[in-house]
């Protein structure tokens, strides 16, 4: 059973696991939230685990977005979900938490999608594409 939580003050247990694996694929934004982390540079506005079976299987963030110009808005970050969890509805149960605490604060979101995979994603989750800005894809309320 999948079960979302609130990440207020230590990084869960099983974030070391969750970062290793990260790490292994190339991924280097765990160890970004680990400094950040460790540094007490916390910039998270929130920031939500997923647990599938009681082990940490995701983390995704929302920050304030510091590049713009308009209305205030806020940024989707750090979103991973470990490969043995994917296609179980595990990031798009976080991103729609993101979003959901998100819109009840901005009008604005954003997200910088690395790549085409993820850019499909973030469009399946209602974002859209955008040119000449810092952020991809961006959802507005």
């Amino acid at each position: 059973m999948l079960q979302l939580i609130r990440i207020e003050d230590d990084l869960p247990e099983g974030f070391a696991a969750l970062r290793e694996a990260a790490a292994s694929e190339g991924y280097r934004h765990m160890d970004r939230l680990a400094a950040e982390h460790a540094a007490g540079r916390s910039v998270f506005v929130a920031l939500f685990g997923a647990l599938l079976g009681g082990e940490l299987v995701g983390i995704g963030g929302l920050t304030a977005e510091p590049e713009t110009t308009e209305v205030p808005a806020q940024r989707l970050r750090r979103l991973y979900v470990r490969p043995q969890a994917r296609r179980q509805g595990v990031a798009s149960a976080l991103a729609s938490a993101l979003c959901q605490e998100g819109l009840d604060q901005v009008s604005q979101l954003t997200v910088h999608a690395g790549d085409a995979r993820a850019a499909a994603f973030w469009e399946a989750q209602g974002f859209t594409p955008v040119e000449g800005r810092s952020w991809s894809h961006e959802l507005r309320r």
